[in-house]
């Protein structure tokens, strides 16, 4: 969780990616939720992920 947590924050991430065999449903389901509704923090990441664009 914590994981999906900061790609979002920090890298303003769009894709979430976890391996089907090593995720439980439970798990997946909390980090699938986690991610759609974590903002992007912006401010000192945001010079970074513009790079990238």
């Amino acid at each position: 969780l914590f994981t999906a947590r900061l790609s979002r924050q920090h890298n303003d991430a769009n894709i979430l990616v976890m391996g089907g065999r090593v995720i439980g449903v439970g798990i997946a389901l909390e980090m699938v939720d986690l991610f759609l509704t974590t903002p992007f923090d912006g401010g000192r990441h945001e010079l970074r992920v513009n790079q990238i664009d």
